[in-house]
């Protein structure tokens, strides 16, 4: 591990109790990279929070989750991946910027893994290739647009709407604009959405094959989605944020869930 001893976050530490309810229907491999180079205590906590709070919704919602941590020692075990109905990329720390086309430093980085933007990147594009239901969160739609041939906004400036001030919690509540006919907007049913933010990248240069669906108020991109695939969407807020708005988290949940469920069916 990276990590120090004392914050070094185990898979039991996040994995809700009981694992499963009796009428799961549904199997849904969740990616997380669990600790950072240079983990500090507050991303400790979020990290633990945020991935518990997915594991628990997505049982309460029906589903049998798997756990798939990026930066554990071993190699992820592919064959999860494709035995799920659904994938789920979550957050963490910078993606590095060699695989975007990029070398020179970067203001304000921080936990920065080539290992585990590997394997993510790989998982990512096996997604792609066999149409499977995807849900990428903050870093996870970054590594969306990364293996898709996209870049990034390496530190956005300014970049107050998007993460709170030195000194202040990392993260805040935003309003973004969902763009007209994408998923994410019959979704939710609604234009805007306050969400809850912490991020000083994004996607800048939108990949193949991706189309922009929300938008933060100062016009940077907030959420991408595949045009060819049935349903791989990704957000650059925290819908696993447990102090934002839990209705919110479950309608984005529930829709990536309804398509899993869509793709059981048709495997049976």
């Amino acid at each position: 591990m990276t990590a120090t001893d004392e914050l070094v976050l185990r898979p039991q530490d996040v994995l809700p109790s009981p694992l499963e309810l009796p009428d799961a229907d549904v199997d849904i491999a969740v990616v997380a990279q669990l600790n950072l180079p240079g983990q500090t205590e507050e991303t400790f906590g979020l990290l633990k929070r945020f991935t518990r709070v997915t594991l628990e919704e997505l049982r309460d919602a029906g589903a049998r989750v798997t756990l798939v941590d990026v930066s554990a020692d071993e190699e992820p075990d592919d064959e999860v991946l494709r035995r799920a109905h659904g994938i789920i990329v979550l957050g963490g720390g910078d993606v590095d910027p060699s695989f975007y086309g990029h070398h020179e430093p970067i203001p304000n980085e921080f936990g920065r893994d080539p290992r585990s933007d590997e394997r993510q990147l790989r998982m990512i594009q096996d997604a792609i290739e066999v149409d499977a239901p995807m849900l990428a969160v903050c870093r996870g739609s970054q590594l969306l647009n990364v293996a898709c041939g996209g870049t990034l906004i390496r530190d956005i400036q300014p970049g107050e709407l998007h993460h709170g001030a030195d000194g202040a919690p990392m993260f805040l509540d935003e309003a973004v604009d969902l763009m007209p006919d994408t998923r994410l907007r019959r979704a939710y049913g609604r234009d805007r959405l306050t969400v809850r933010s912490g991020h000083h990248q994004a996607v800048d240069r939108v990949g193949d094959g991706l189309r922009v669906a929300a938008r933060a108020l100062d016009g940077i991109v907030e959420a991408t989605e595949r045009v060819d695939n049935t349903w791989i969407v990704g957000v650059q807020w925290h819908p696993e944020d447990s102090d934002g708005i839990g209705d919110d988290r479950l309608q984005l949940f529930n829709a990536f869930l309804d398509q899993a469920r869509a793709r059981a069916r048709s495997r049976v």
